[in-house]
């Protein structure tokens, strides 16, 4: 007999890995009850609609994927060690990454998501530009760069979607952003 109630941490973790692995078509409840071994009013019990339990695994997202990277980069000291820990952290490939291609295809239909990823991608880029200026560069070149900086991350993943990442990557990584940020 399944249990009634999953922990709300519960759910979310499930949420976001189905989310990284098949977008919103990954995030039915019944499913997501029987994997958890319990009845689906436990995803009711913490949530009050899909659309509440996809804010929340939004929030996740943002606590785990910007939040926290900051966080870790922010305990380096100053400088290019701040940098270093930036780019060893943002171009590790990640089981959960397509999470962020999944959620920018549902943000297609909902404004006030793409707001929220629009707010997280300025974020980035605003952490970035700050990093950059600490290690020497004009706010207007830091600016540019941060900018750069962000396509190629997205753009790196994109590549790598489907494939086993290099060990070296921290080496290749930095190869290719000398072409435009000397670190």
């Amino acid at each position: 007999m399944p249990k009634i109630v999953a922990k709300k941490e519960d759910w979310i973790k499930l949420g976001y890995r189905l989310f990284a692995e098949e977008g919103i078509s990954g995030i039915i409840v019944e499913k997501m009850a029987k994997k958890l071994k319990v009845n689906k009013s436990s995803f009711y019990w913490h949530f009050k609609t899909k659309k509440d339990f996809i804010e929340q695994l939004i929030m996740f997202w943002i606590n785990n994927e910007t939040e926290r990277i900051i966080n870790l980069t922010d305990s380096e000291k100053p400088g290019l060690q701040k940098f270093k820990k930036l780019i060893a952290l943002i171009y590790k490939q990640d089981l959960f990454l397509d999470f962020t291609f999944y959620l920018k295809r549902y943000a297609r239909n909902e404004k006030k998501i793409q707001k929220i990823i629009d707010k997280i991608d300025n974020q980035r880029i605003a952490y970035a530009d700050k990093l950059l200026q600490e290690i020497g560069h004009s706010k207007q070149d830091a600016k540019i760069k941060s900018m750069l900086l962000h396509k190629h991350f997205v753009g790196y993943h994109e590549v790598i979607r489907y494939k086993e990442q290099n060990v070296n990557y921290q080496k290749e990584v930095r190869k290719e952003l000398n072409q435009f940020i000397k670190y």
